[in-house]
């Protein structure tokens, strides 16, 4: 199913092209640019920047720290915990494009220097036992049936003590998922966990699980304000996850606020500890 999953994130190609064109075209000075002026893009996940900054919270990171981020995408979140820690963050993502556009606006927010993107597979990362300090994964497991095995390697990367954070989309009680969303246009490559299947996921992995967050009234009221700001072109963001979403992202978004109102999805963090 991987390559399902890295067809229906890929764009149509270019996309730091028309990421720049779109900034430059809102005024934005594209040699004095920060990570803030990304988030619109580059934080692909409910609740954008900010949840990446209360997650980054719990992690115990210090300058010395070596971070990996599992599903790393346009490496929005990477580059909010390099630029805030200033330590060394490693991005692992399955699309290809992905990789290369996350190069290219770390380097356009000079922070190539603390941040890396990486083509691999969650179930199977390029990297030795015990390389990282911390890691975490946003809004990933949705596109991933094994996971078991996404955690699992998880486990093996980080050192022992570890912290590893995990923000994901997992199946409510309200029935089931109104397809198209962000992470799946149909159901065939949404594979949702319930917040009870997610523990035993993470403890049989060998993570004791710290702390547990459930924000799915926040990120209700975040979809709403994503829906009205895209009906009011002259508040909405310069470049938003159309850019690579296409056409079909203003139908996920009406789709969002529904399976989140009727609980059909909860937005839910296990802080975890290896």
């Amino acid at each position: 199913m991987s390559g399902e999953v890295a067809q229906h994130y890929a764009g149509p190609g270019d996309l730091a092209s028309r990421i720049s064109y779109r900034l430059a075209e809102a005024g934005k000075d594209l040699k004095r640019l920060t990570p803030r002026d990304l988030a619109a893009v580059d934080e692909f996940h409910i609740r954008g920047r900010n949840a990446t900054v209360e997650l980054a919270d719990k992690m115990r990171l210090t300058s010395y720290s070596r971070v990996l981020d599992i599903g790393s995408g346009l490496g929005g979140p990477a580059r909010t915990v390099a630029q805030q820690y200033r330590c060394r963050v490693t991005g692992v993502d399955l699309t290809e494009e992905f990789c290369e556009t996350a190069r290219e606006l770390s380097c356009w927010v000079r922070l190539d220097d603390l941040v890396e993107f990486i083509r691999g597979n969650a179930l199977d990362l390029p990297f030795e036992d015990d390389a990282f300090d911390a890691a975490m994964t946003i809004h990933v497991g949705m596109n991933v049936r094994a996971k078991n095995k996404l955690y699992a390697e998880a486990r093996r990367v980080v050192k022992r003590g570890a912290i590893f954070a995990v923000y994901d989309v997992v199946q409510g009680e309200g029935g089931a998922v109104r397809f198209p969303v962000p992470w799946a246009r149909t159901p065939e490559i949404s594979y949702l966990a319930t917040p009870d299947k997610m523990k035993d996921l993470l403890r049989a992995a060998g993570f004791r699980i710290v702390e547990i967050q459930d924000s799915t009234a926040e990120s209700q009221k975040w979809f709403e304000e994503v829906r009205a700001r895209m009906s009011k072109p002259a508040i909405a963001p310069a470049v938003t996850f159309q850019a690579f979403l296409g056409k079909d992202f203003p139908a996920m978004a009406r789709n969002q606020v529904i399976n989140l109102t009727e609980r059909r999805i909860r937005t839910v963090t296990y802080i975890c500890q290896a």
